[in-house]
């Protein structure tokens, strides 16, 4: 009798282990069901990745599920801001009055991309809109012509780049041609230039890629081509 006992208390005793507990609910889902918030006043702080696991909510299911760290970062790895173009044809100067005098943007438009969302760029004056405030990487090249002239160019012309915030334009960086005198009164300039830098802007900021005009032959402009990249590197 008392070994029939003992078998039916151990048995008793053993239901729970393999039962749901629901906590502010009646019927659980899960071996720990909690229906309310969850608060651990201490929780030490891994010093390291490797060998440890994060826990990730489903939003459908509100189940807890452990996750590699790993797959957080590869997910991290997308960057839609990236955008980069490039005009080998039909290049042109667009005249746009809100810039400071001298400047035009390339008419670029969004089919000039090699990579990149169409949506960032706008075709009407030529400028990769800011999605997010930030830093960001920012290359410009443009070859004028055949890049080496037979004079030096007067008036400083080169490429800039500018920032149209708010409907007040400023110039961020340029760069002129370089032009060299070589023996017998001979004139170069070599008119092929590059912009390479980290700039912080603000959401909203339009960013345009043109020339400093000044001495500008428009007739060299169908033989010369254009490029930029941009993309945000840190917020």
């Amino acid at each position: 009798m008392k070994t029939k006992l003992y078998s039916l208390m151990l048995a008793c005793a053993a239901i729970p282990l393999f039962s749901q507990v629901g906590i502010n609910t009646a019927n659980p889902t899960a071996t720990l069901d909690v229906n309310g918030t969850l608060k651990v006043r201490d929780i030490p702080a891994a010093t390291a990745l490797p060998g440890y696991q994060v826990l990730a909510v489903n939003q459908g299911t509100t189940q807890v599920f452990s996750m590699d760290p790993s797959v957080l970062i590869g997910a991290s790895n997308t960057n839609t801001t990236v955008y980069a173009a490039k005009k080998t044809s039909s290049l042109n100067l667009i005249s746009v009055g809100i810039f400071p005098g001298g400047f035009q943007p390339v008419n670029f438009i969004a089919t000039d991309r090699s990579i990149g969302t169409g949506t960032l760029f706008t075709d009407s004056d030529g400028s990769y809109n800011i999605p997010s405030t930030g830093v960001y990487a920012v290359g410009y090249a443009f070859r004028y012509g055949t890049g080496l002239q037979a004079s030096l160019l007067s008036g400083a012309p080169g490429i800039a780049i500018a920032r149209n915030r708010g409907g007040v334009a400023t110039i961020i960086d340029s760069r002129t041609f370089s032009g060299i005198n070589l023996a017998l009164a001979i004139n170069l300039t070599m008119s092929d230039s590059s912009i390479h830098s980290l700039y912080s802007f603000q959401a909203g900021d339009k960013i345009s890629f043109g020339l400093l005009t000044s001495g500008i032959d428009v007739g060299l402009l169908g033989s010369s081509v254009a490029s930029f990249y941009i993309y945000k590197v840190s917020n």
